[in-house]
């Protein structure tokens, strides 16, 4: 064999000797990436915010069906319904505990379910709160409210304004669009902060006979009074069963992100128009003052 060839086999020879082996995937290592990842959303959720589904009209006219938000838990400190998990039993007390305001919208878990709702706070504990005729009496003080006017809510695959909840609200608009045409009333809580509910008539909810709320208990509501199941309703109709413990608050709602009508599909050309216009970014805390 010639030299120039020996030569030729020898640098072969090293070059594969040399060749790094090939990585093997270190799945253990990936798996646990993954459970990191997962740990540190549900921690996000679960100390800080967490993404929230408007699923009934209880709160309308503010809060419609298919609104996404954003809940915050750290306003009121923390409980056993903190975790985005409910599996723990009730335990007693918060940790950096606060009290909510009057006005705030607020998630709550009632008791004995793994449901979360969204009401507003109207009553703290120690007021003495009770409706008569639809206006709340807080104190023996019927708390302010005036007629805005009637105000249309464009009906959709959401909002659907079905004559069983709104007979004869249900409006036709040009270009063949509907609408929920509902009389809108501004209230005012004693410290000043106002919202918007809708009052259409006499329903069993605008009779309240006057309670206390016991201590470390607040009284929720739904701002669409003649369709919202709350602390005005026993647990049998739905309802949260009286004052609600604040142990049960989840949390506090802040702005909408943004918000669908229903009409999306699975074909991904109709998702852009699903969307609801300007909803998205509007705050969901109470305004001060009238």
């Amino acid at each position: 064999m010639a030299a120039d060839e020996l030569a030729l086999t020898h640098q072969d020879f090293d070059l594969n000797e040399h060749t790094p082996a090939r990585r093997r995937t270190d799945w253990w290592a990936e798996v646990r990436g993954i459970l990191w990842l997962v740990l540190g959303v549900l921690a996000f959720h679960s100390l800080i915010a967490k993404p929230f589904y408007i699923p009934s009209e209880s709160m309308m006219p503010n809060l419609l069906v298919g609104d996404r938000l954003v809940v915050t838990k750290y306003p009121y400190g923390y409980s056993f319904v903190t975790p985005t998990f409910h599996l723990l039993p009730f335990m007693p007390g918060r940790l950096f505990g606060r009290v909510p305001e009057r006005g705030d919208v607020v998630i709550v878990t009632p008791p004995g379910s793994e449901t979360d709702y969204i009401k507003r706070v109207i009553g703290l504990p120690g007021d003495r709160i009770g409706v008569r005729a639809g206006v709340v009496y807080l104190n023996g003080t019927a708390v302010p409210r005036r007629l805005l006017g009637e105000r249309d809510i464009p009906a959709d695959a959401n909002t659907r304004c079905d004559e069983e909840h709104y007979p004869g609200r249900r409006v036709a608009l040009s270009g063949g669009r509907a609408a929920c045409r509902l009389p809108i009333y501004r209230e005012t809580l004693p410290n000043g902060r106002s919202y918007d509910t809708i009052d259409k008539g006499w329903s069993p909810g605008d009779e309240f006979a006057e309670i206390r709320v016991p201590e470390g208990r607040v009284f929720l509501m739904g701002d669409n009074r003649d369709n919202s199941a709350d602390s005005r309703f026993s647990t049998a109709e739905n309802g949260l069963g009286g004052p609600v413990p604040w142990e049960n608050i989840g949390g506090r709602a802040e702005f909408i992100t943004f918000s669908l009508d229903g009409s999306a599909t699975l074909n991904p050309l109709t998702w852009p128009r699903s969307f609801r216009q300007g909803r998205a970014g509007s705050s969901l805390h109470p305004n001060k003052g009238q």
